[in-house]
């Protein structure tokens, strides 16, 4: 699995911005994708993923502001920032995982991150 991330740039505070992740490969084999991110100093953290069932799952801090959707047709994933903060600013990394067997364990693919700057 190949996951192509895009669509990072710099945004004033209060604007919006969609991030895309075109995954390639085996793509019928990814379980969940979304995004992670990772600011300056600071960890990688979750920020929003969504199975392939549908369900979605989000940081507590982007909650009401940021929405994850995914195009399986194109298997393309977005992720659409609105109301971003400077505190969003992070490189922003397209995370999908692959059950691997029948117990359910994961393996972690991981794209090329894209910057996200917001300024104030």
């Amino acid at each position: 699995v190949q996951l192509q991330a895009s669509g990072g740039g710099l945004v004033q505070a209060g604007g919006s911005l969609r991030l895309s992740c075109a995954a390639s490969g085996r793509t019928s084999s990814i379980n969940a994708i979304g995004w992670y991110r990772q600011a300056p100093g600071k960890q990688r953290e979750l920020v929003a993923t969504i199975s392939s069932g549908g369900s979605t799952n989000y940081a507590d801090s982007v909650k009401g502001r940021f929405s994850i959707s995914r195009n399986n047709a194109k298997d393309t994933v977005y992720l659409l920032m609105n109301s971003v903060k400077p505190e969003d600013t992070a490189v922003y990394y397209c995370w999908g995982r692959v059950i691997v067997n029948i117990e359910g364990a994961g393996m972690d693919y991981w794209g090329k991150g894209t910057l996200v700057t917001v300024s104030s």
